[in-house]
């Protein structure tokens, strides 16, 4: 139909015109489905037989878990060498380089698995003993999505602290799109972490929360200002160890401490640091 060559002209008339293609680039720039992928197969590798339907056994174990690995390895250092070569936009920069640094970082992250399993582990023992609904661990594993946006933010925010770029934010705004909950994979978790219910959690850039720390649905931990020109501050709050945070709670400010052991209630506004030991309930602490 005729018709029809006019609107594929006019829609790459539109290319042109306001640009957003990925044609060229699409050799520098990574794919986000790619990335997906990989991600599933490191959060496999985390919880072997958890979120696939292959049979394993201690035979096959080691075979699944090699692929599984070399596929990792492949496919991540892929899309790695193209963030950095987008990123870095420096015609003088080789692609031999970045794939060499690309394919290091890929294999410091297969390295650093078990540390990321025992971290998690604690995770899961934490929503576990602060959730009485929690049958057994492995109810929480297959089933809650607080425990899900915490083993994409411990894989992104690894990938993040090591120079990756674009990356670790397409793994973290999958698990967004999936659970409701947004960890900015930059910002600095603690162990033993808990994130009840979780949907509308936000937590950004700049948090620093400490251990056993629990969190319920609803909870934002952001910036007093969106500025553009406050990029690279420190503009959110810090939570420090032993602290619960109630549904519905805001705290914004990036010189706002929750200090060791508080209780903030729900539905509160906190824009000024609390003291150790305080509780905070259904009231407007600061301004």
């Amino acid at each position: 139909m005729a018709e029809i060559d006019v609107f594929v002209s006019n829609i790459l008339d539109s290319y042109k015109k306001y640009g957003g293609i990925n044609l060229d680039e699409t050799k520098i720039f990574p794919n986000r489905q790619n990335v997906i992928d990989v991600l599933h197969d490191i959060q496999t590798l985390i919880f072997p037989g958890y979120r696939t339907a292959e049979e394993i056994d201690d035979e096959t174990l080691r075979f699944v878990t090699g692929e599984r690995v070399n596929r990792i390895i492949s496919t991540l250092s892929r899309e790695i060498k193209k963030a950095l070569y987008f990123s870095l936009q420096d015609d003088k920069v080789e692609n031999s380089y970045c794939f060499s640094l690309a394919e290091r970082t890929a294999l410091a992250l297969i390295e650093e698995i078990p540390e990321l399993r025992r971290k998690i582990g604690l995770d899961v023992q934490a929503a576990y003993a602060g959730d009485p609904a929690a049958k057994s661990t492995e109810d929480v594993i297959v089933s809650y999505p607080g425990l899900e946006a915490i083993v994409v933010y411990r894989i992104a925010h690894f990938l993040c602290s090591n120079g990756v770029p674009v990356i670790p934010r397409i793994m973290s705004e999958h698990a967004h799109s999936r659970t409701g909950i947004d960890i900015n994979p930059a910002a600095v978790i603690g162990e033993s972490f808990f994130i009840d219910h979780g949907t509308g959690v936000v937590i950004g850039e700049s948090c620093n929360i400490g251990n056993n720390v629990k969190i319920y649905q609803g909870v934002t931990l952001g910036a007093l200002s969106v500025k553009k020109e406050l990029m690279n501050k420190k503009r959110h709050p810090t939570i420090c160890d032993n602290v619960t945070i109630y549904a519905n709670a805001t705290i914004l400010g990036g010189e706002t401490v929750i200090g060791e052991g508080c209780v903030i209630g729900g539905n509160t506004w906190v824009t000024k640091s609390v003291p150790a030991g305080t509780t905070i309930v259904q009231t407007c602490y600061g301004s």
